[in-house]
Formats: C-alpha cells, structure tokens, sequence
C-alpha cells in the first residue's frame, strides 16, 4: 500500500508561481458585529495539477470551505473555477524567518471546460 502522498494523487503536480485571486462563496459572520462577509485576496499558486491548486498564504482558509479561484496561465488565458479547501497549513514562526509551508490544498469542483481544456495544455507543454 502506497505511503508516500505523490503515489496517492490522482494528478500530477506542476510547480508553478502564479497569482491566484481568492474569493469566499459562502458568507463569514463577523464576530463583534454578527455581519456576515466576504473575503478575496490574492495570493500564490504553489504548484498545480488538473485537480487542484496549491496556494501559498499565511491566512489559510477552513477546510471544506468553498472558493473561487481566478488565475491567469503565462500566455494570458484567465482561469474562473470552484473549488474546496481539502486542507490547510498553518505555520507559526518569528518574522525574521521565511516560510514557505504554510498554505491551502484547493481541490476543483468545477471550471468552463475551455477553461479546462487551456489548463490541460498548459499542464502538458509544461510537463514536457
């Protein structure tokens, strides 16, 4: 029986820097006012496979939260999906110190299949 994580994955990973704009679906509440929100950011794309994204930040959002994802591939084709944070990691450390573990496993629920399809290519001329 396979330990190793890359044996489990569905899809292979591409490591890749893109920015990546965050938008939560459902709404938070705010604690002190009982308002409910919504959040965007915009952080880093880790590495990527057809399945999912890997993103980089500080502040990790819950798993099982679902997200919009918007990204833009090298050659200008923007990416729109919907996605679920499958986990997230959070990582403590002093502010002299660089972290690069902290972040949010993003599975894909769904995308345009165009927009799938540029990713695919992107994928494969990228793998080669």
């Amino acid at each position: 029986m396979p330990t190793d994580e890359s044996d489990r994955r569905r899809h292979p990973r591409i490591p890749v820097r893109l920015p990546v704009r965050v938008s939560t679906i459902d709404p938070e509440t705010d604690p002190w006012t009982g308002r409910p929100f919504f959040r965007a950011s915009r952080e880093w794309c880790g590495n990527v496979s057809r399945g999912g994204v890997h993103l980089l930040t500080q502040e990790p959002y819950a798993p099982g939260r679902r997200l919009l994802l918007e990204m833009k591939l090298p050659d200008g084709t923007a990416i729109e999906a919907l996605g679920r944070v499958r986990w997230a990691t959070r990582v403590v450390t002093s502010l002299d110190r660089a972290v690069d573990d902290a972040g949010i496993g993003i599975e894909f629920l769904g995308a345009a299949p165009r927009e799938l399809e540029a990713l695919e290519r992107f994928l494969r001329a990228t793998a080669a």
